[in-house]
């Protein structure tokens, strides 16, 4: 066996698994080598069944070891190959190993019945088509049978034991009947008629037995309580002092209905008595009154043949008696044949010995159905096997062009940019959580299919364009794997660079957006308070009372704060504050020259853009695929590093087509142009445009104008007189000192 061939992809180390011979070398590296140890069954576009077969433990995650078991169970099948190097969903039969003899067999049977000419080869399509034909015909392996599968005759019985027992579902998903069900019927059957021939002696008081039962049930706390009390009476005969309510409680439920109620059924029935006799003439009549001689007149009386008296042991008697009914009457609604009960003589053996046959027959179809199971299993492995393995324990498709990994949902056409990746998610908030601990920008999108089926959403990574043009509720449009068109809108945006020009700008951004902000913030507040002054200066004015008449003129008052005079003054006193601020700018900008303005806002954009075009850089490198997979369940043990290679391939703006031409002339200005013609002119007079122009001209040159003026002099364009008007004077440099003259030398 040739060595394994381990390549790298975007940074990452994976095993290269070119075919299926190589797999089953692949399996056997340390799982510290796989670039996924678990992923989830939603996601993944293949076919549902392959990752439910490989799911041993229906956790709904397959696993390295999981894996590892399909790889094996499929080698020791095939001792050909080459259909599963090819992906093919056709099995040749010849491939088949001497261990996979009764997938063999099972294979040959569904061609001869479905009269395929070709014997050599069977397709997946066959192997379901036969199974769906079984299903169909009630014939699952199961045992378990239908009762539209059923002869006429059966089928009342087989739905009259599915309504008496818990259902019983076959692999098709149909409720029915099998052996084991008519062997509970049998054993119920017979102990409830068993237990019928009991009735008569537990029914010591006939027809009127069970109702006269529950009348002895609904008071037998209350006379067991009785009796109870008594026998205390008889042993301690000051403890009946005790069974009386006391003086205080009574005195302070006086005027409480509901306190008095709760007192007097605290009390005893009846006065209790030390022989242990209910003297009937002396209940109380407490809450339990009315019922008690209800009891009497109906049961005791009738049944013990004295209306004045109740002994204990007569209570007994009574008790034990109602105790064998209810008994009776509770182990015969335990039975889950008693709807039967009237029917059950006429449930012949022959009946249930056919439902037993029935089943039988569908049962010893097991072998053979298992074995078509195994054979789906197999193509199914052939078929998806090797391209699993190459999206699970290597992804190089997740960096190849011209693959699509099997994570890949679709692709998303939004603001004119094409997005090839995109991730189921089931979990919007848990998913966002994880991918914003990383430096990629993802797209959360719901994807509404047009059929009416139910939508889904998908996390897409953006790698190129500008973020700032994405926001939530953009819409677009979504191709799935299939091709199949859907609408799409945007639910949620994790922002970040996405080029190294929107991280040097995103500075800038951020500064204008709070400038708005606080621009916008100011105009409203101004504009609240001027409406609130005119308010209250309309008010003031109009609620001024009026002098009164022949009265002298007061002494002129100082002005109110408010009214109209309070308006003119603040905007005054605004207007001056504006003003000498204009002017404080334009004096500072007058002393700068055009060289200076633009060497200051050059050294401003790298002081703040460098910074952040290297942190930006930073992220850039740092982008990370394995979040955005591991929020939709994956365990992955590498980094998928998004590389700038692949991040062309994930975010294209497509190319015009190859043989396509530009037509530079803009169709809106020249339809605009007709339409103007037709339209009286609103705009701009054109003697204002050159107003406006020659004013932009001016305030241009002034701010070079000693540069162009001197140069002028230099060239001597302008006069010497015309040059000392109009450039500044400099200041004549102050006389040099004149040194001292030296004395004199003396004459020696």
């Amino acid at each position: 066996m040739a060595p394994l061939i381990y390549r790298r992809y975007g940074g990452s180390l994976q095993v290269d698994i070119p075919s299926f011979d190589v797999l089953v070398e692949a399996i056997r590296i340390p799982e510290t080598q796989w670039i996924a140890t678990a992923c989830p069954l939603e996601g993944l576009s293949c076919d549902p069944r392959l990752l439910t077969l490989m799911d041993a433990d229906g956790n709904g995650r397959i696993r390295v070891a999981e894996v590892r078991a399909a790889v094996d169970w499929a080698a020791r099948q095939l001792k050909d190959r080459r259909g599963a190097d090819a992906a093919s969903d056709v099995l040749e039969l010849d491939a088949l190993s001497e261990e996979a003899r009764p997938l063999r067999g099972a294979a040959e049977m569904i061609l001869r019945t479905l009269k395929v000419t070709d014997a050599g080869r069977i397709s997946l399509a066959q192997v379901r088509e036969s199974e769906k034909a079984l299903r169909e015909s009630g014939q699952n392996g199961d045992g378990i049978i239908a009762p539209a599968h059923l002869p006429e005759h059966l089928r009342p019985l087989a739905q009259a034991l599915m309504a008496s027992f818990p259902a019983l579902t076959n692999r098709a998903g149909q409720a029915g009947v099998d052996a084991t069900l008519v062997k509970r019927f049998r054993e119920e059957r017979a102990a409830l008629l068993a237990h019928r021939e009991k009735q008569g002696a537990a029914f010591v008081w006939g027809d009127v037995s069970l109702e006269t039962a529950k009348r002895v049930r609904d008071v037998a706390p209350l006379l067991d309580a009785y009796f109870v009390q008594c026998r205390l009476v008889a042993a301690q005969p000051e403890a009946a002092a005790s069974l009386r309510l006391r003086a205080e409680r009574v005195e302070g439920a006086l005027g409480d209905v509901a306190a008095l109620g709760k007192a007097a059924g605290d009390l005893p029935v009846a006065p209790p008595d030390a022989s242990g006799v209910l003297e009937w003439s002396r209940l109380l009549r407490g809450p339990a009154y009315e019922a008690l001689e209800a009891f009497r007149t109906d049961v005791a009386t009738p049944m013990t043949g004295d209306s004045q008296r109740l002994s204990d042991s007569a209570w007994r008697a009574l008790a034990a008696k109602a105790d064998g009914v209810l008994a009776w009457q509770a182990q015969l609604e335990a039975s889950p044949v008693r709807k039967l009960m009237d029917t059950l003589p006429s449930v012949s053996d022959a009946d249930l010995d056919a439902l037993d046959a029935a089943s039988a027959a569908d049962l010893a179809l097991k072998p053979t159905l298992d074995a078509i199971n195994e054979l789906e299993r197999l193509v199914l492995y052939q078929r998806w096997l090797l391209l699993f393995t190459n999206n699970f324990i290597s992804m190089p498709s997740l960096y190849m062009p011209k693959r699509s990994a099997l994570v890949e949902r679709g692709t998303l056409i939004l603001g004119g940019r094409k997005y090839t990746l995109s991730v189921l998610v089931t979990n919007r908030a848990a998913h966002s959580a994880l991918t914003s601990l990383g430096t990629t920008c993802i797209l959360y999108v719901q994807v509404a299919p047009k059929d009416g089926t139910p939508g889904y959403e998908v996390a897409v990574p953006v790698t190129s364009g500008r973020s700032t043009e994405l926001a939530v509720g953009k819409r677009g449009v979504f191709y799935d794997v299939a091709g199949v068109e859907s609408d799409a809108i945007v639910t949620q945006v994790v922002r970040q660079p996405v080029s190294l020009w929107e991280a040097m700008t995103m500075p800038f951004t951020r500064i204008g957006a709070f400038i708005t902000k606080k621009v916008e913030g100011l105009a409203s507040a101004g504009e609240k308070t001027f409406d609130t002054t005119l308010e209250q200066g309309y008010t003031n004015a109009t609620n001024a009372p009026a002098p009164a008449a022949g009265a002298a003129p007061a002494a002129a008052a100082a002005p109110a704060g408010g009214g109209l005079a309070g308006i003119v003054a603040a905007g005054g006193l605004a207007a001056a504050a504006l003003g000498s601020s204009f002017a404080f700018i334009m004096t500072q900008v007058k002393s700068l020259t055009l060289v200076d303005l633009i060497s200051a806002a050059t050294l401003i954009a790298i002081v703040v853009m460098a910074p952040a075009g290297l942190l930006g850089w930073l992220k850039l490198r740092r982008r990370n695929l394995a979040l955005l997979l591991e929020g939709s369940g994956w365990a992955l043990n590498d980094r998928l590093m998004l590389t700038p290679e692949l991040s062309s391939l994930v975010t294209r703006r497509p190319k015009l087509p190859a043989n396509a031409r530009v037509d530079r002339m803009d169709m809106v200005r020249s339809a605009l142009a007709r339409q103007q013609q037709d339209d009286e002119a609103e705009g701009t007079s054109g003697w204002t445009k050159l107003a406006i122009t020659l004013a932009v001209i001016f305030v241009l040159l002034w701010q070079v104008r000693i540069p162009l003026l001197t140069w002028f002099c230099h060239a001597g364009w302008l006069s010497q007189d015309t040059c000392l008007a109009v450039l500044p004077s400099q200041p004549e440099p102050a006389p040099a000192a004149v040194a001292p003259a030296a004395a004199p030398a003396k004459a020696p």
